[in-house]
């Protein structure tokens, strides 16, 4: 894994935004996706909020995704799978690019067709602790018209990226303002923070 984990680094460095195209497997995508599908099915997908548990709202105008959080507790061998990759990552972010990461958080999260989620930042204004974010998509067979690629600006120029299973998409939470854009067909991707403190 530190190959791909390496392309990830390298291309943020390069560009601030670091993009590998299987940071997730094949067979780990496969299964966190039917893992969303029977949540989804379950009706246990909850509406996202924006800001943290202690000044969050919800508004369907700026946000209209569903999540549902990883949990080491849910005892779910692809979530225990998914984390032990994230330990390995932060291990050897942590000893090649010194980033003092500590902990992280992720969740699942759901776009239907017709939603998005306008501009914004990752950092909360009342707690810095975030200081990447790290996406990871489950949508095989993803196209142009399909639409739901993420915006991430950069001095105002946007760079659209698809939502393609496997990729991981890496940036600093604070720096760059980024949106989902309007998608055609069911989104899905796991969705998370490398945090400190």
């Amino acid at each position: 894994m530190s190959k791909i984990f390496d392309c990830l680094i390298d291309s943020y460095i390069e560009d601030k935004v670091g993009i590998a195209e299987n940071f997730l497997s094949i067979s780990l995508a496969a299964h966190l996706k039917d893992n969303l599908n029977h949540l989804f099915q379950n009706n246990e997908l909850l509406n996202a909020g924006i800001g943290n548990s202690k000044i969050a709202t919800q508004n369907k105008l700026v946000r209209s995704d569903v999540i549902y959080w990883l949990d080491r507790k849910h005892n779910n061998q692809y979530e225990n799978e998914f984390f032990d990759l994230m330990d390995e990552f932060v291990i050897h972010l942590n000893s090649t690019c010194y980033t003092g990461i500590t902990g992280y958080e992720f969740h699942y999260t759901l776009y239907q067709p017709g939603t998005f989620y306008k501009k914004h930042i990752d950092q909360f204004q009342n707690n810095g602790s975030r200081q990447y974010s790290l996406i990871m998509y489950l949508n095989t067979d993803w196209k142009f018209e399909d639409g739901g690629e993420l915006c991430i600006y950069q001095n105002d120029l946007p760079q659209n990226i698809s939502p393609n299973n496997g990729k991981g998409v890496f940036f600093r939470s604070a720096d760059l303002a980024h949106e989902v854009l309007v998608t055609n067909k069911q989104r899905m991707s796991i969705t998370g923070w490398l945090k400190i403190g």
